[in-house]
């Protein structure tokens, strides 16, 4: 393997990892602040999708300049998720919790189904195609933004949590929640930003990556079973560690995609994360 070829492949696989820990951001989010794991994740991610083509295609808006609206809706999304459904199982065990957002999954699909139908959409003229020559190392040009709107975003999350009173009060609400109810924080309050911030994180996302990838009801599968893996990864409730670990899981898929044939291209992933699992099983930012 030349150095210019590793180069190539290091790039490629630091632009699809980025969206990943964009991706997985607001799963982790969830479960640090409500100990409650979205099975339906994926399917945000597909009406988020969905949400960018028909803007692009009713109103011929590209998805980078319509994500204000595809957040918009995909954090009203999950804001009526959390007052229809998550909010009344705060107190149900967590099967109650599992088949609830599980069934969210298959009405989601289902509803797209028979309302889409099965076809795969992609976006017409998207603003950006083709690619670019990075001294000597070739990306498209949907990589790059995808990658580079992934960054910014997951810094300006980062930014929210550390450095402002609603961010620090969710960073509590995670590491105790009667401690943060007795300072006098309104814990479900903390619980729906949280749905609001996943949604809008998918809105995002959704709109970054709808140029690249074919859209169709289960396009959110492609994405979901990396998110958790990212997740577990990094640390369950760590959105720093989601953002490594989205990175070096986005490397190591773009190498072995390069040393494997397709079909294997994920062994090393998950090879790799039952590897830090064994060894540090609170992830690689996550606390015991």
């Amino acid at each position: 393997m030349t150095v210019s070829l590793l180069l190539q492949l290091l790039a490629s696989g630091i632009a699809i990892g980025l969206v990943y820990s964009l991706v997985a951001a607001g799963l982790t989010l969830i479960w640090g602040v409500m100990d409650l794991v979205n099975f339906a994740h994926g399917e945000y991610l597909m009406v988020a999708m969905y949400s960018a083509y028909w803007l692009a295609t009713l109103f011929h808006l590209d998805p980078l300049v319509s994500w204000p609206v595809t957040t918009l809706i995909m954090s009203g999304f999950g804001a009526a998720t959390y007052y229809l459904i998550v909010r009344r199982l705060l107190t149900a065990s967590i099967m109650a919790q599992v088949f609830a957002t599980f069934g969210l999954v298959l009405f989601l699909q289902a509803g797209a189904q028979f309302l889409f139908g099965p076809e795969f959409r992609s976006i017409p003229n998207p603003a950006f195609q083709g690619r670019i020559d990075l001294m000597g190392v070739y990306l498209g040009q949907d990589q790059i933004v995808a990658g580079l709107g992934a960054f910014l975003v997951s810094a300006t999350l980062h930014w929210f949590l550390r450095y402002t009173d609603l961010g620090r009060a969710l960073d509590a609400t995670s590491q105790d929640r009667g401690a943060a109810a007795a300072m006098g924080i309104d814990t479900d309050k903390m619980f729906l930003l949280a749905w609001v911030i996943n949604g809008g994180l998918l809105g995002i996302a959704g709109s970054l990556v709808a140029s690249s990838y074919s859209i169709q009801p289960l396009v959110g599968q492609v994405f979901v079973l990396i998110a958790f893996v990212v997740v577990a990864l990094g640390g369950f409730g760590s959105v720093q560690g989601a953002f490594v670990a989205g990175v070096l899981v986005g490397i190591f898929q773009t190498l072995s995609s390069y040393l494997l044939p397709s079909q294997f291209e994920m062994i090393p992933v998950y090879f790799a994360y039952l590897v830090i699992l064994l060894l540090r099983p609170q992830g690689l930012l996550g606390n015991r």
